[in-house]
């Protein structure tokens, strides 16, 4: 299933998603923005896939679309056709956001224009000290896509993000995490082993529990408070019919760690 651009690995729950063009730092082209798409798809829909490392090759995660690209200027399409392609790739951040599973990003190096929104549309970000952190539209004279602006706003406030879409500032580590753009700062040359320790620990969680979690949360964002209370009173009455809450209750008892099978 690798496209050479867009690299997976499953391990132990784990699946890995590598963007690999590290000679132009993770920008997005047609070929990536592709495989991303398919890697989210197959992570969604694997049951052997518990949760999702999303990361950038050579150190950086991604710097957004490829503006020297964009310069060069392709055949041009029509206007409808632009738009049914952008929109295509854009799915990789809805799944990713979507999908009933925890994803944790590796945020060093730069997350840039849809690269930062693809970051956002993870649950969990674990930033490099030095990582630079901008949502870069305005300043090439675009918009943004990928759903930065939902996120952000949904994130931080309306406000928040209208300053850092209106104005895009470079924002450090610190500065990110300081705003709840990030879940945590690390050393750069731990950030590599912090993410996947993360992203394993969840890998090895009560899997149908987590993805329930997530959704009450994704619920949250446009539900009704009552509609809200419905589905996590199922949700609830569902986790604790689960092995892994079993088994949670039972390590409890016994002062000892749970051993989750993910069902």
């Amino acid at each position: 299933m690798n496209n050479e651009i867009v690299l997976q690995n499953l391990d132990q729950g784990l699946l890995t998603i590598t963007m690999n063009r590290p000679d132009r730092r993770n920008a997005l082209n047609p070929d990536m923005t592709r495989g991303l798409v398919e890697a989210a798809r197959r992570a969604a829909e694997d049951h052997e896939v518990r949760a999702v490392l999303l990361k950038g090759a050579g150190g950086t995660f991604c710097v957004g679309g490829d503006v020297k690209s964009m310069a060069e200027g392709r055949a041009p399409l029509p206007f409808e056709a632009k738009m049914a392609n952008l929109r295509r790739g854009m799915e990789v951040s809805r799944i990713l956001h979507e999908m009933p599973k925890p994803v944790v990003a590796q945020v060093d190096g730069a997350a840039a224009g849809a690269g930062l929104s693809i970051a956002l549309a993870c649950d969990l970000r674990v930033a490099s000290a030095s990582v630079k952190i901008t949502t870069a539209f305005a300043k090439v004279g675009l918009s943004g896509d990928y759903g930065g602006t939902y996120f952000l706003t949904h994130l931080l406030g309306s406000a928040k993000a209208r300053e850092l879409y209106l104005t895009s500032p470079v924002l450090t580590a610190q500065e990110a995490f300081a705003l709840g753009m990030v879940t945590k700062v690390v050393p750069d040359t731990e950030v590599e082993a912090e993410a996947h320790a993360l992203a394993m620990s969840l890998a090895q969680g009560p899997s149908v529990t987590l993805g329930y979690i997530k959704r009450n949360i994704n619920n949250a964002e446009h539900l009704s408070l009552e509609a809200c209370f419905d589905a996590e009173a199922i949700h609830h009455s569902r986790s604790g019919e689960t092995a892994d809450h079993k088994e949670a209750a039972k390590a409890f008892v016994e002062k000892r760690k749970p051993v989750f099978q993910g069902h």
